[in-house]
């Protein structure tokens, strides 16, 4: 028994892990390295950053220049039945999924920590750009401190309980001061590129994925204006998204845009910009770091992965959903996205999140 703090370190085969890692390990925690795999025989995406053996490899170099030992734990058919099926039938149904916070919230977090826990190990540290701070006695969820990688928008769905053991290593640092620590360290991943492509869709070609595994989301129907009027034909509902401007296939003289998607009627509508305006949103299936916050509220709303924060109000509130009601009108909210919620009063703190079940126009306000 060495006496040391135990930590597992979850190892993508990327830097930002990789570092992660080394930190731990600097500061005098006894460090296991573990890897989730998530796919099945051939990796899908070899050009992903944690689903494929050779991260495997990099993650398994990284631990033996740490000299830590490093597992591999099989969770290809829990990935399979929650986080692929949630991204088919969410794009199947006419909304935007986002399957990394699905595999934060249902495979990445409670798995490690049940790791963590076989290992007897106190602390659980990933590589995400977040920071974990203490405020009034509890655990407080802040952006990571380079704002142009802060990755707190998909770690919305850790509450207390997860945060009291959760560490972000890297959190406090740039991306380039990340990658000078793996270059002192003389770890193989200093220079390895990011990677911004969805794990299980191969070569990133969501159009063949759609094709392949959503056929219903595939069938071809009316593209129709806000009358209803007939202006083109799609290629799926699956391969749209509310916002979307590019590959719509049309000319109409002015930019129009998908404003709604209908996967019953397998239609898609398109309008222009101002027809993208949203006043009103809701959210389901929340969580919450610490106390919600109570109607009346301000709030800062982001709802999407590398956007700004609008200001808002929140309207209602019940144990699992959200009403919020934007200062100003917000553009292209997709369904199925996450609202993550922030501190109107302190802009860095995460106060927790859901998933956009609805949106209204600024002209359906009361």
């Amino acid at each position: 028994m060495s006496g040391r703090p135990k930590a597992v370190v979850a190892m993508s085969g990327g830097v930002d892990s990789s570092v992660a890692a080394a930190l731990l390990v600097e500061q005098g925690f006894d460090v296991t390295g573990v890897m989730l795999k998530l796919w099945r025989g051939e990796a899908a995406n070899t050009n992903s950053g944690c689903c494929n053996l050779g991260a495997a490899e990099d993650a398994r170099r990284v631990a033996d220049a740490l000299d830590i030992p490093f597992y591999v734990f099989n969770f290809a058919e829990r990935f399979e039945a929650t986080v692929i099926r949630d991204f088919n039938d969410t794009y199947a149904s006419g909304r935007t999924p986002n399957p990394c916070v699905r595999c934060n919230q249902w495979i990445k977090f409670d798995a490690l920590l049940e790791r963590a826990d076989a290992l007897g190990a106190e602390v659980l540290a990933t590589g995400h750009y977040a920071r974990v701070d203490r405020r009034g006695g509890r655990p407080a969820l802040l952006r990571g401190a380079d704002r142009s990688k802060d990755q707190s928008y998909v770690l919305w769905m850790l509450d207390r309980r997860r945060l009291e053991r959760v560490r972000f290593p890297v959190g406090d640092m740039t991306k380039s001061e990340t990658r000078a620590i793996a270059s002192r360290v003389g770890l193989g991943t200093a220079r390895k590129p990011d990677s911004q492509e969805i794990c299980f869709v191969r070569a990133g070609d969501l159009d063949g994925y759609v094709a392949l595994h959503m056929p219903e989301a595939s069938e071809p129907g009316p593209l129709v204006d806000g009358s209803g009027r007939r202006v083109g034909t799609h290629r799926g509902v699956g391969r749209y998204t509310v916002g979307q401007r590019k590959g719509l296939g049309l000319s109409l003289g002015v930019p129009v845009y998908v404003t709604g998607i209908d996967a019953a009627a397998n239609s898609v509508t398109v309008g222009a910009r101002e027809q993208l305006e949203v006043r009103e949103l809701v959210a389901r299936d929340t969580s919450f770091v610490g106390a919600p916050p109570a109607a009346g509220d301000r709030v800062l709303v982001q709802y999407r992965a590398h956007g700004d924060t609008t200001p808002a109000r929140v309207r209602a509130i019940d144990p699992a959903s959200v009403h919020v009601v934007f200062d100003e009108p917000a553009y292209a909210i997709a369904p199925g996205q996450s609202a993550v919620f922030y501190s109107a009063a302190r802009p860095d703190e995460v106060l927790g999140g859901g998933f956009v079940a609805r949106t209204a126009a600024p002209a359906a306000v009361a």
